[in-house]
C-alpha cells in the first residue's frame, strides 16, 4: 500500500526501506490536545496519484491521517488499521502528521518536473482538523500553491478554514481555488451523535457565506445523508435553504457509504444513541457498502429539484465543476503554454 511509506521523523532514511516498522514519534496533547496523541512521520512524497478518478482531480494532498472530527461513518477509518492501529477510537485520538509536508511539496512543484494540475485537500481525512491548529501544515501546504499559483481545491468539515481566509483570497485572485463544505445536517441531535468533533453545521454555513463574500468560491456537499436519521425532507431541505441562503456556488449530495472496518464502528456508535435504528441498518448494508442506485438517484433528484427551485446551482456529487470549480475542458491547457511561476518560466507540457 502506498500510504505506508514513513519512517520515524527524526531517523535517517534506510534505503529500500518503506518505513521502519512499528515505530513512530510520539507526542501527546496537551492543554486543548488533551487525550489526543500525535505521531510524527516522515512521508517519502505528499502528493499522491489517484488513478481513474472521476471527480475532476488526479492529484490529491492528506497531510494527516486520523481525524479528530470523529464522525462515525468516515470512510477513511480502515486506513488507519494498515498502521496496526484501530479503526475506532485510535483513528480519532492517535493522529499521523507528515511532519515534512511542506518541505515535500516545495520540492515536488519544482516546475521543471510538475505540470500545474489542479490538487484536491480533503479526500481522506479533513485538513482543518484540530491537529491544524498546532501544526499549521495545511497553511503552509496553501501557502506553497499560492506560490506556485498552482490551482487546488479543498473539502472540509472546518470552521478552521477562516483562520486562512486572507491567504485563500490572495490564492483565488492568482489561480483556480474552490472550497466545499461538507454540510450533512442542521439536526443537532444527528451532528451531535455523528460528527461529535465538528463544528457545529450553522458555524458552516457561516463560513461558507463569508468564503464566498470574500471572493473565495465555495459550495456544499450534504453528505452523507444518513437513512432514517436526516433524510427526512425537511431535514435536507433546511441545509438545501441555509446553504443557498448563504450563496454556495453548487450543491451536491451523497448518501452514506459504509464499508467494511467502518461499517462496525457506525453500528456500534448508532446502538448506543439510536438502537431502534442497528436492525434495519443491517439489512440495509447486509452485503453492500451503498445503497441500490434507485436510492442514490432518488436523493439526487430530490436535491436537484430544491435546490432550483430557491435559484441555486444543483451540481452532481462526480460533476467536475462541483469540485473543482471547472469542466474537464476548462482544466486543459494546451501544449507549449508558457507560465511564469515564482519567477521561473517553463513549458508546461500537459495538464491533466
Amino acid at each position: 500500500m502506498s500510504a505506508l511509506r514513513w519512517e520515524l521523523a527524526d531517523q535517517p532514511r534506510v534505503q529500500g526501506s518503506l518505513f521502519d516498522e512499528p515505530v513512530f514519534e510520539r507526542e501527546p496533547g496537551r492543554g486543548e490536545y488533551r487525550g489526543m496523541e500525535f505521531l510524527h512521520v516522515r512521508s517519502h512524497r505528499i502528493i499522491n496519484e489517484v488513478r481513474n478518478a472521476p471527480f475532476g482531480f488526479r492529484w490529491t494532498i492528506n497531510a494527516y491521517r486520523g481525524c479528530s472530527h470523529a464522525c462515525t461513518y468516515c470512510f477513511a477509518r480502515p486506513t488507519h488499521t494498515y498502521l496496526g492501529l484501530d479503526a475506532d477510537r485510535d483513528f480519532e485520538r492517535r493522529i499521523v502528521v507528515k511532519v515534512n509536508a511542506v518541505s515535500l511539496l516545495k520540492a515536488e512543484l519544482e516546475p521543471r518536473r510538475w505540470p500545474g494540475d489542479l490538487i484536491a485537500m480533503g479526500t481522506n481525512t479533513d485538513p482543518y482538523q484540530r491537529s491544524e491548529g498546532k501544526y499549521r501544515l495545511t497553511r503552509g501546504i496553501v501557502e506553497v500553491l499560492t506560490e506556485r499559483v498552482n490551482p487546488f481545491s479543498i473539502l472540509t468539515k472546518s470552521t478552521l478554514v477562516l483562520r486562512d481566509l486572507a491567504l485563500l483570497t490572495e490564492a483565488a485572485q492568482r489561480t483556480d481555488v474552490r472550497v466545499n463544505l461538507s454540510i450533512g445536517t442542521l439536526d443537532e441531535a444527528v451532528w451531535r451523535a455523528t460528527e461529535p468533533g465538528t463544528p457545529h453545521p450553522l458555524r458552516r454555513v457561516k463560513a461558507l457565506e463569508k468564503l464566498n463574500d470574500a471572493g473565495v468560491p465555495c459550495g456544499v456537499l450534504i453528505g452523507p445523508v444518513l437513512p432514517g436519521l436526516s433524510d427526512a425532507a425537511e431535514q435536507v431541505e433546511a441545509v438545501v435553504d441555509a446553504s443557498v441562503a448563504a450563496g454556495a456556488r453548487s450543491i451536491s449530495t451523497v448518501l452514506l457509504h459504509l464499508r467494511p472496518g467502518v461499517k462496525e464502528v457506525f453500528l456500534g456508535r448508532l446502538a448506543g444513541t439510536h438502537p431502534h435504528l442497528v436492525a434495519d441498518y443491517e439489512k440495509r448494508y447486509r452485503n453492500r457498502v451503498n445503497l441500490s442506485g434507485a436510492d442514490q438517484a432518488a436523493l439526487a433528484t430530490q436535491v436537484r429539484e430544491m435546490v432550483r427551485a430557491r435559484g441555486g446551482v444543483a451540481a452532481e456529487r462526480d460533476d467536475p465543476r462541483h469540485l473543482t470549480g471547472h469542466s474537464p475542458d476548462e482544466a486543459e491547457v494546451r501544449v507549449g503554454v508558457r507560465h511564469r511561476v515564482a519567477g521561473v518560466e517553463w513549458d508546461q507540457l500537459s495538464l491533466l
